[in-house]
């Protein structure tokens, strides 16, 4: 699935210093490549963000909303 070029975002509650387990609401504007099999099973090989508004972040730990913070995202190695 492609990105639309958007660096990944991490996040961190600042409540109970989760760094995994987040809901994220979104409202999102996209193209995607819709590839049908002949039975009719769909596969969406290529889908790209045109627009993302995040909503909401809620930590799935603790269910604070209010100190969830955006961190930087690593590079592996």
């Amino acid at each position: 699935m492609g990105s639309g070029g958007a660096p990944p975002t991490r996040f961190r509650c600042g409540a109970c210093g989760n760094l995994t387990r987040f809901d994220v609401v979104e409202h999102r504007r996209t193209r995607a490549y819709y590839h049908f099999s002949i039975a009719g099973e769909l596969t969406v090989e290529d889908e790209e963000v045109l627009e993302a508004d995040r909503e909401v972040v809620t930590c799935r730990w603790c269910g604070s909303s209010d100190r969830i913070e955006e961190v930087p995202v690593e590079p592996p190695g």
